[in-house]
């Protein structure tokens, strides 16, 4: 008997020690298409590149997404899918690094999970990425985006793609006559839809729960938010919004002239033209450089459209009728927006007396008061404080007063923390720095490109990113974002004005820039009684009289907040 147990233990022994095929070890999760089998590491199973819409080319290009298909077998889910078409990126961009090859096919999503989680009911809550680049560039793929720090904490991160540039965003007559509903643009917005009802349908697979689902993004990922915030077709599909520098400027109405600003489909068809295009079978048969270089000459960029339908009317008009999403929200500007984004600003007089005279020239009898926030003892940095305000500021505080006004609990911060790398460039707290800390890439191993400034590798800075990803994560959890051993996060009301001033720790803090915040928002209101649009005519560009035909100057019309 002692022998057979000896024999029994040496069999168990040597097949413990024996090597797992690769197949073996990586995880699987069965999904309403099939099959994914993924990776993991440290406790975190990630699912990259799977499909959540068909790939919008030939007859589906310049359509709403359709579902993606079923497939059979296991479907291979290590590699990131590719990102959507855009223009290269500049090898010595700010922001360029980490980029996937590029294809039409690019409707993918990629899925982060501690790996405990899978097949447990799905019981914890959701944060969909929706990553910046101006409606122009960028990809879930991005590695700043890398969710398995934030999965590490509890939660359930999902990355997405959706279609940009012309692809994502193109109106045209032609393309809104073969439309049931008659529309055309706002087809990567569509996308973020879809998505979102890929996560509604599949997400409990890999652990998380479709009932607590918060949509999250930076920039044109914020704007994006703030977008679905405003859409009915999103409605139902989250519970929570987290808004970083977004931006809500007046956008073209899809069939019409309005606010001095003329339709979206008037400046597709003047594309359209340029590229020797002009039915849809055209439009679909065209060279894409071409078109791309047709827009460049008729002056077309991307930008959400209003036609009625996915998004009613302007973004700032939805919140002020109340008709926006009743979600928990949590939103905030940076410092240092616009030392990044230098083409958002217009130059800045030499002198601090050359200042004051443009001002007066601008501002008439509203000089005095403009002055008085913006005063131009710097006048670099005051232009640079009154676009950042206009923009992202305005933005930022405009949200978190109507959800906290339609009862919705609301969080506010500003994030003005910098580092050495950061002030030898003058960028200190620059647009999206503050991203590294909410994903945790400041220790060993930041996944930053590679003209970042990386930030020390000091406990400071973890212990900062430590904090901000507890923030950020409570509240996907809760609605409420606290962080152990931290400050209490004040919720924003409009008799406290609460917010987080996050600098090397975060602190509590009250009324933020309230003169600069009435400043824009006068400025809104007043545009939108007189019928004229708000878009980078703001701050220190702004102009309050209108101009005597009441219309937007051409070039004005051109110019848009844009941005990583």
């Amino acid at each position: 008997m002692r022998r057979l147990w000896a024999c029994l233990s040496l069999i168990a022994a040597l097949l413990a020690s024996a090597p797992v095929r690769a197949d073996e070890a990586r995880p699987r999760v069965t999904i309403r298409q099939g099959v994914l089998q993924g990776v993991q590491a440290q406790g975190v199973a990630a699912y990259k590149g799977i499909p959540y819409a068909r790939p919008p080319v030939g007859p589906l290009r310049w359509r709403s997404p359709v579902r993606a298909a079923a497939w059979t077998g296991d479907r291979d889910a290590s590699a990131f899918g590719n990102a959507c078409l855009q223009p290269p990126q500049s090898p010595t961009g700010l922001y360029s690094g980490g980029m996937a090859p590029m294809s039409e096919d690019c409707l993918s999503l990629n899925v982060w999970t501690p790996a405990r989680a899978q097949g447990r009911g799905g019981k914890l809550p959701v944060m969909v990425w929706i990553h910046g680049g101006a409606l122009v560039g960028g990809s879930g793929s991005e590695p700043l985006y890398d969710g398995a720090k934030l999965a590490s904490q509890g939660i359930v991160l999902v990355s997405i793609n959706y279609r940009l540039g012309l692809l994502g965003y193109f109106a045209h007559p032609a393309l809104s006559a073969e439309s049931p509903q008659h529309l055309s643009g706002n087809y990567g917005l569509l996308d973020q839809i879809e998505a979102l009802r890929w996560v509604r349908d599949n997400i409990g697979a890999f652990g998380g729960d479709p009932g607590q689902v918060t949509i999250a993004g930076e920039s044109a990922g914020g704007l994006s938010v703030i977008a679905l915030l405003a859409s009915p077709q999103a409605k139902g599909l989250f519970q929570k919004a987290i808004v970083q520098s977004g931006y809500m400027p007046a956008y073209r109405a899809l069939h019409n002239e309005t606010l001095g600003l003329s339709s979206a489909e008037a400046g597709g068809a003047a594309l359209g033209a340029a590229a020797g295009a002009n039915t849809a079978e055209q439009l679909r048969a065209a060279n894409l450089v071409a078109l791309f270089m047709a827009g460049v000459a008729t002056g077309w960029q991307p930008e959400p459209v209003i036609d009625g339908v996915v998004l009613p009317r302007q973004l700032v008009d939805a919140f002020a009728r109340g008709e926006q999403a009743k979600a928990p929200i949590l939103a905030g500007v940076n410092e240092g927006e616009i030392r990044s984004l230098p083409f958002l600003m217009p130059p800045a007089p030499a002198t601090s007396a050359a200042y004051v005279a443009d001002v007066k020239r601008r501002f008439g009898d509203k000089a005095e008061a403009y002055l008085t926030v913006y005063p131009g003892a710097e006048p670099k940095a005051d232009v640079m404080a009154s676009i950042r305000d206009g923009v992202y500021g305005f933005a930022a505080q405009y949200l978190v007063r109507q959800q906290a006004g339609a009862g919705q609990p609301a969080y506010l911060y500003y994030f003005r923390h910098g580092t050495p790398a950061q002030a030898a460039r003058d960028l200190t707290a620059f647009h999206a720095s503050e991203l590294p800390y909410v994903f945790g890439q400041v220790g060993e191993g930041a996944q930053l490109g590679p003209n970042w400034p990386r930030p020390p590798l000091i406990a400071e800075e973890t212990a900062l990113s430590d904090a901000m990803m507890a923030y950020w994560v409570s509240f996907v959890r809760t609605g409420a974002p606290t962080a152990p051993g931290e400050t209490a996060w004040p919720r924003f009301t409009a008799r406290e004005r609460g917010y987080l001033d996050i600098d090397r720790r975060p602190l509590a803090a009250r009324d933020l820039h309230p003169a600069a915040f009435d400043w824009a928002d006068a400025l809104v209101a007043e545009r939108r009684a007189r019928g004229r649009a708000w878009r980078l005519d703001i701050g220190f560009s702004a102009f309050p009289a209108p101009p005597a035909d009441g219309r937007v100057d051409a070039q004005d019309a051109k110019r848009q907040p844009e941005g990583p």
